[in-house]
């Protein structure tokens, strides 16, 4: 009975997380407020890690910005946001696909109404992360200007 027990815990990961993957068809519109309401909760704390990550570099860019001639810190959690998180958006939008895909094989063809929320979800998060690189990309600029205008200055 022992050696079943990673089939089962696997098999009920799978089953949690995958459900999401087909939605029930909703009445509602979707918009990206819906389809965070519907997110599996994986993929929540990837949006919300995503979110809070480019809220950090926002406020870390203008800290830096106003500390005068102080030059250290921040550069390398921004320098790494502008890598990471594209990657992670990528990472959360492809599991999100593997998800819809095991529940098609699952239950057999869908009408694209109880896919689209799925769907919806991934495109969601792979733009999430993609804008939160921009941003990361753009604050990155801001502070390596203005290291820039520090160090030829003095």
């Amino acid at each position: 009975m022992s050696a079943f027990r990673p089939a089962i815990v696997l098999a009920a990961l799978v089953a949690v997380t995958g459900a999401p993957g087909l939605a029930w068809a909703q009445a509602a519109p979707l918009t990206p407020a819906t389809v965070f309401a519907d997110a599996a909760i994986p993929m929540k704390a990837v949006m919300a890690m995503l979110l809070v990550a480019v809220a950090a570099a926002v406020v870390l860019t203008v800290r830096k910005l106003r500390s005068g001639p102080l030059l250290t810190g921040g550069s390398a959690y921004v320098s790494a946001l502008r890598l990471g998180a594209p990657l992670l958006g990528l990472l959360g939008a492809a599991y999100n696909g593997l998800m819809i895909l095991i529940a098609l094989a699952n239950r057999g063809p869908q009408p694209i109404n109880v896919v689209a929320p799925g769907l919806a979800e991934a495109a969601f998060l792979l733009v999430l992360g993609l804008a939160v690189g921009v941003t990361a990309v753009i604050c990155h600029w801001a502070i390596e200007a203005r290291i820039d205008r520090m160090v030829l200055k003095g």
